[in-house]
């Protein structure tokens, strides 16, 4: 297994549900929680705690420099059919590798006196994600 550097990562997105997506551009970072959720099941008379599985969780966070050119994934945080999302840890040495899915996408902006201007967005799953990571 190769190791990669992240400066070919990818994040794609549409505005929408079904729309085409894009490049969204000026990101630096994203991240994917794929954690899956477990439930108590611990009864009396048991000699530990016990769980039982449920369904994995996918939802994450991206950032980056905010570019007023860049105004995707601002359409997408108001979209009301969510949007489709592509997250790619190396697209460049490995393109088939990725996690996708529909999510719904919330922003955040930050402004500093002595530093950049920051995006920050959080997204959770609001359909099926798919990955060949």
């Amino acid at each position: 297994m190769a190791r990669h550097h992240g400066k070919s990562g990818r994040v794609l997105m549409s505005t929408t549900g079904t729309g085409v997506p894009v490049v969204v551009g000026s990101l630096d970072a994203w991240d994917l929680d794929m954690g899956t959720e477990r439930v108590d099941t611990t009864s009396f008379g048991d000699t530990n705690r016990q769980s039982v599985q449920g369904f994995p969780a996918f939802k994450g966070t991206f950032a980056g420099n905010w570019d007023d050119t860049v105004s995707t994934p601002w359409t997408g945080r108001g979209s009301s059919t969510g949007v489709i999302l592509y997250l790619y840890p190396d697209v460049t040495v490995s393109p088939t590798q990725y996690a996708w899915g529909p999510a719904w996408v919330d922003m955040k902006i930050a402004t500093s006196a002595t530093g950049k201007v920051t995006i920050n967005g959080t997204y959770e799953a609001n359909g099926t994600w798919y990955e060949s990571l």
